[in-house]
């Protein structure tokens, strides 16, 4: 069935539909992985967003029970090149269209994706309408002028109440603070001896204080981290009580509760190939990001926190730490490394943090 994209700028894009055959309003981003449609689109940082890949061909080795990063689909809509429709995989139980029909989102195919990813490099970030061939470019872009840009998107991703997920042999325990938090994340946090308590992301600090945890983890998770008061509250409770630490807006949360400040990107980062580079080793490491805002590269209120990475394409803050209370975070996805191991190292600085508070704690 022939569809159309209709732009906020007023261009349009017929190609044929795939998925739910609804109509959808909502921010065009795009991801330059090779791989990786599945996890992409079932990551809650995408919730509100269209995403197009820049990769040419989706869809060719279907969906897999074991590769969701939660239990549904968070992307608004899917944007490709070429779908493929036969899976070559004996692991997949579905296709991508099946998922995507049976969870209401919109696909289009055949529209080119190497335009788009310009328009928005170029223009920056902007509202897309996948829709009928029949809807007119009038009234389309009366219907974006007349759309209501959502906020809160954590409140929407976060769990309902807590949750486990435990590993054989523990030797820390940690509360992971929901703003969207991926399964993956999870699961490299159990197999770095780590048992895992999932709370929302609103629960206070002396509900998190009771369960006595050797550490604090924020998540990723979607929108603008100035809307998310009660993570950057919360963090102001804990700093210096518990080792806390970030990634993604779990990273852009702790700039914020230290006085730094965050803006919004042009067209963001998402795609498993920024090189990174921590300045206190000169190490470079190929790192896989997701995310529409950064942190600001000013001085903040806080003298004890200094920036650690940098993103070399563009020079974005990309690392934070405050040595003094047991805190750091990093703007890229470690559990997602494309390296595959050179991001790992963050799960060895949490360990390492953890025995130093112990024994910093001990010696008092």
């Amino acid at each position: 069935m022939e569809r159309k994209l209709i732009l906020e700028n007023g261009m349009e894009f017929i190609g044929k539909g795939f998925g739910a055959q609804v109509d959808c309003i909502s921010e065009l981003v795009f991801n330059t992985a090779m791989v990786g449609y599945q996890e992409v689109i079932t990551d809650p940082s995408y919730k509100g967003q269209m995403v197009i890949m820049t990769y040419p061909l989706i869809g060719n080795y279907g969906i897999t029970d074991e590769d969701y990063e939660s239990k549904s689909i968070h992307a608004s809509g899917l944007i490709v090149r070429e779908y493929n429709d036969k899976p070559s995989n004996f692991r997949y139980t579905k296709t991508l269209a099946e998922v995507l029909e049976e969870s209401g989102v919109a696909g289009i195919a055949q529209v080119d994706t190497r335009m788009l990813t310009r328009i928005i490099r170029e223009e920056g970030a902007q509202l897309g309408l996948i829709t009928s061939i029949d809807t007119s470019l009038e009234e389309g872009l009366k219907r974006i002028r007349e759309y209501v840009r959502p906020k809160q998107h954590v409140a929407q991703v976060t769990c309902k109440k807590k949750w486990y997920a435990r590993t054989a042999n523990p030797k820390y325990s940690i509360v992971a603070i929901d703003c969207g938090i991926k399964l993956s994340m999870i699961s490299l946090l159990n197999q770095y001896r780590c048992n895992v308590t999932i709370v929302p992301y609103n629960t206070d600090a002396e509900t998190i204080m009771a369960m006595k945890p050797d550490a604090v983890f924020l998540s990723n998770g979607p929108g603008n981290p100035e809307d998310v008061h009660e993570v950057i509250e919360l963090i102001k409770k804990l700093q210096g009580q518990v080792p806390i630490m970030g990634i993604c807006l779990g990273h852009q949360l702790i700039a914020l509760a230290n006085g730094m400040e965050t803006y919004k990107l042009k067209f963001g980062h998402r795609g498993a190939n920024h090189p990174v580079v921590d300045v206190r080793t000169n190490k470079i490491t190929i790192t896989s990001q997701n995310h529409s805002y950064s942190v600001k590269d000013c001085e903040s209120k806080n003298s004890n926190i200094e920036i650690t990475h940098y993103n070399l394409l563009d020079k974005t803050v990309e690392g934070l730490q405050i040595k003094k209370d047991y805190v750091f975070s990093v703007q890229y996805h470690p559990e997602s490394a494309p390296g595959p191991l050179d991001s790992l190292n963050y799960f060895e600085l949490m360990q390492n943090t953890i025995d130093e508070f112990k024994e910093a704690k001990g010696n008092e």
